[in-house]
């Protein structure tokens, strides 16, 4: 993730490009072209293509917050993804998904913790959206996707506990009663946030699918800020 100055913008009804990389959709699937230079601590290059293949689009979206400032878009629920980085052993074919967050108001202003899941079920997939928000309300929803992009609320298990991150990060996700939840793949690790391959079971169906756990409050604090641009450089001057 680098960021880049309006400059390095362009964009069209099917294609967004933002410095050497870009994402346009071509004949139903949705093409990433990356050409970028990893962070610190190993400094390399990242080129290659990945490819999503969607079984459907869905016109779902979720408002996370109460007047709209905050929107969750699963565009893709269920897909499939090939990926064909320039690197040895990042080559690979699975089960994937296309989805965004949209705001007009920064996160840590409505939201003091949240975490997401979303699992890949016998039946399409189960999407977990769990909040607390500033004004102490929460946000519990609980949504299943079927192949063809047709979307229903369930009744979720409970929030079930698992182990905290390296970081001291507390995670929770979905799991029936009497079972725990737990990491599979560590994925990312920073102080405000996890991001991992997590094995649950939902309804009696043992599932593994990507989970993560934001906590607003850390992120908020002015020290920690900082910390990003070490992690997300900034290209300011970047023309075509």
């Amino acid at each position: 993730m680098t960021d880049r100055g309006s400059p390095a913008l362009r964009q069209s009804r099917d294609c967004l490009q933002i410095g050497p990389s870009s994402m346009s959709w071509q004949n139903g699937q949705l093409v990433i072209d990356i050409n970028e230079v990893s962070s610190l601590p190993l400094i390399s290059r990242m080129r290659g293509h990945i490819t999503l293949t969607p079984s459907a689009i869905t016109s779902v979206e979720l408002p996370l917050s109460r007047d709209g400032a905050h929107l969750w878009r699963p565009f893709a629920p269920t897909a499939r993804i090939s990926v064909a980085l320039e690197a040895k052993g990042w080559q690979f074919d699975g089960h994937g998904y296309f989805d965004a967050n949209f705001g007009t108001r920064p996160l840590e202003d409505d939201f003091k913790t949240w975490t997401w899941a979303r699992y890949p079920t016998e039946m399409g997939a189960a999407c977990f959206y769990d909040a607390a928000r500033r004004d102490g309300s929460t946000l519990n929803s609980a949504i299943a996707f079927a192949e063809d992009g047709t979307a229903r609320t369930f009744d979720a298990p409970p929030v079930t506990a698992f182990k905290r991150t390296l970081w001291a990060l507390r995670r929770d996700t979905r799991a029936d009663p009497g079972t725990t939840p737990k990491q599979v793949k560590p994925m990312l690790d920073a102080p405000f946030y996890s991001r991992s391959v997590v094995e649950t079971q939902i309804n009696g169906e043992v599932v593994q699918g990507v989970h993560e756990a934001l906590n607003l409050d850390r992120y908020a604090q002015p020290l920690l800020k900082p910390m990003l641009a070490v992690r997300v450089p900034r290209r300011r001057n970047w023309v075509f």
